[in-house]
């Protein structure tokens, strides 16, 4: 995992590691693929440089971390044809601006409620994990197409 260690701020976890699989870095934010077993596609949208909230950036910074949200997103439903997106940005244990963008099915093991809701179906169809889990590899070459 790469280092990214900005010493003008208390220690923070994402400016010390990736966040997850690093997909995609620019000089100004990376997307990474978040290894949860229950949610394939998965992704997160991580400013690089320290900020707490969307306020903190500049107008034209705001932008760039919004268009790379929905170019998320778009590869998100190319490859992953959820029944919907949730994008949230709460930072509330992590306190270091980043997008969580997560395909959505209605077989999930939340749905209709977010993911971190505390109550849980009791079964996920293992099949139709296994299927998105293998649609992964082409999900990384979309989010690559989309960026470089």
């Amino acid at each position: 995992m790469s280092t990214l260690i900005n010493r003008d701020v208390p220690p923070c976890e994402l400016c010390e590691v990736d966040g997850g699989e690093l997909i995609v870095k620019t000089d100004k934010l990376r997307v990474v693929l978040v290894d949860d077993a229950n949610y394939p596609g998965f992704c997160r949208v991580i400013w690089n440089a320290h900020a707490k909230e969307m306020t903190d950036l500049s107008i034209e910074d705001r932008s760039a971390i919004m268009q790379a949200v929905c170019q998320t997103e778009q590869a998100i439903r190319d490859v992953m044809a959820p029944q919907k997106i949730n994008l949230a940005s709460l930072g509330n244990m992590v306190p270091h601006l980043h997008w969580h963008v997560i395909p959505r099915y209605t077989d999930d093991l939340h749905f209709p409620d977010p993911i971190w809701a505390s109550e849980k179906k009791t079964a996920v169809d293992a099949a139709a994990l296994n299927a998105r889990r293998a649609l992964l590899p082409a999900l990384r070459t979309a989010l690559v197409s989309r960026f470089y």
